[in-house]
């Protein structure tokens, strides 16, 4: 198993108010970040914490002082693989390779005391909420202090400050978090229960926080959030991404801006509008749909139904040019019939959708869904994801062809060899998405270049860097 140990050998990028590895270290330390990009926001405050307090991060966890495994709790796969992350590392301890392990996170969260009842060899664990506490953790650990060894807060009632991190993506890009927790109550979702209820962060704190990773040298900013188009509901008593998004769209620097987890309510003409007549506002979004029959809809608790969904989406294709839409869809989920899967099947086959990803539906503990009569075989919910994405894929192949002969800009991201940088168009979110395998000359990480598109390679692209406009970078 690889695991994602984070290294600053990889992703120098440090705190804008903050320290690097410090000479007179109080310890050193190896961090494993899991799951989706809002938990390694988190992650990367807990870096930022680390290095304040005086502890040095270093690449691998072999020698390291102590390990952090900052997991996911989200579904059984997510927990599984937290799961043997924490074994391989209390392993590495068994054998002197460390000397203690510190869980944080949403699977302590989830499952609570009971996580050091199934693994007692844990050193300490930390809730969500407790992220800030991770120096005072680190320091019980290098004490050897065996009490309080777990650490959980009640969930915020204000939002968590995320600035001063160790970030860990590439220095041109970052994630930024505008709310936290989320207050729908889809049937089939733990996430209320691990993130408690939505919180926005206020407008200033997010373009103070967009401002500071703009002076870090970010350029793709990244929004996310469990549920974006319902910020400031709670906070200001009615939505406001749009006028978020046109304050952050000022920050000087800034030159794309990516959203992501996009509920389909509360998606006003405003922020349609917004969308459609910015210059930095990529026209790619990210929309969970999950489903598309009334009836699973319902079951699902989603608050929407198939003919509003269709009324969206017809809007936002009509007025966001060169628009790319990226959704997921559930499979198997409690009572869905042949009859209701044909109704998704044809839907997806209607061509919509650039981006699609199709997940079996998760038997979650706690979770209303579990109560649900009529649930399905394993293997029928694998059999029809396999079939969707069947289904999805000469969509997303004709997507890719439709771009070779054009011009377009590319974002740089790594060297794979001596000429060849692997890198990405708009409508291409990291590590979720497809690639773009750019050849050229004098190339660095961090550009923002002109390609031309020559090929389609599966699901990527491949391209050639236009010769003497290579020059402009959104690295520098």
């Amino acid at each position: 198993m690889q695991l994602p140990i984070i290294s600053l050998d990889e992703t120098p990028s440090l705190p804008q108010a903050g320290t690097g590895p410090q000479t007179n270290s109080k310890g050193t330390y190896a961090f494993v970040s899991l799951g989706c990009p809002k938990n390694l926001v988190d992650s990367e405050r807990m870096l930022g914490t680390l290095s304040e307090e005086g502890y040095s991060l270093v690449p691998n966890a072999e020698g390291a002082d102590f390990v952090v495994i900052n997991t996911c709790g989200f579904i059984d796969s997510a927990r599984e693989e937290s799961k043997s992350v924490i074994r391989e590392m209390l392993q590495l301890k068994s054998h002197g390779g460390t000397r203690g392990v510190i869980v944080a996170g949403c699977l302590p969260e989830r499952m609570g005391g009971a996580l050091l009842e199934e693994i007692p060899e844990i050193d300490h664990v930390m809730g969500v909420f407790s992220r800030e506490e991770i120096g005072k953790v680190a320091d019980r650990m290098i004490g050897g202090a065996r009490e309080q060894r777990e650490v959980f807060r009640p969930a915020p009632i204000r939002a968590m400050d995320d600035r001063l991190r160790l970030r860990v993506t590439p220095k041109h890009f970052a994630y930024l978090k505008i709310s936290e927790g989320c207050d729908r109550t889809c049937t089939f979702c733990a996430i209320p229960k691990m993130r408690g209820k939505h919180i926005t962060k206020p407008i200033e704190m997010v373009v103070q926080e967009a401002r500071e990773l703009a002076a870090d040298g970010v350029k793709e900013l990244i929004l996310v959030a469990q549920d974006t188009t319902y910020y400031g509901l709670d906070l200001y008593g009615r939505v406001r991404l749009a006028e978020l998004l046109r304050e952050v769209e000022k920050v000087e620097g800034i030159q794309w801006i990516r959203l992501m987890y996009l509920y389909p309510i509360h998606f006003t003409d405003e922020l349609i509008d917004t969308i459609a007549g910015s210059g930095k506002i990529l026209p790619y979004l990210d929309l969970p749909l999950q489903h598309i029959n009334d009836t699973m809809l319902r079951r699902m608790q989603r608050r929407t139904n198939r003919s509003a969904t269709v009324e969206l989406l017809d809007k936002l294709q009509d007025r966001i040019a060169n628009l790319t839409i990226r959704t997921t869809f559930i499979t198997g989920f409690p009572g869905e019939t042949d009859a209701q899967f044909e109704e998704l099947c044809q839907f997806v086959d209607e061509g919509r959708f650039a981006r699609l990803g199709a997940f079996t539906y998760s038997f979650e503990p706690g979770t209303p869904a579990v109560r649900l009569p009529d649930h399905l075989p394993e293997d029928v919910k694998a059999a029809r994801r396999d079939r969707l994405m069947e289904i999805q894929q000469p969509h997303a192949f004709a997507f890719a062809d439709q771009w070779i002969g054009y011009e377009l800009d590319a974002v740089l991201d790594r060297k794979i060899d001596d000429q060849t940088w692997l890198g990405r168009c708009f409508f291409d979110a990291p590590d979720i998405d497809a690639n773009v395998f750019v050849t050229g000359e004098n190339l660095r990480a961090g550009q923002m270049i002109p390609v031309e598109i020559m090929a389609r390679d599966g699901y990527d692209l491949r391209a050639v860097a236009i010769p003497n406009e290579a020059e402009s970078s959104i690295g520098e």
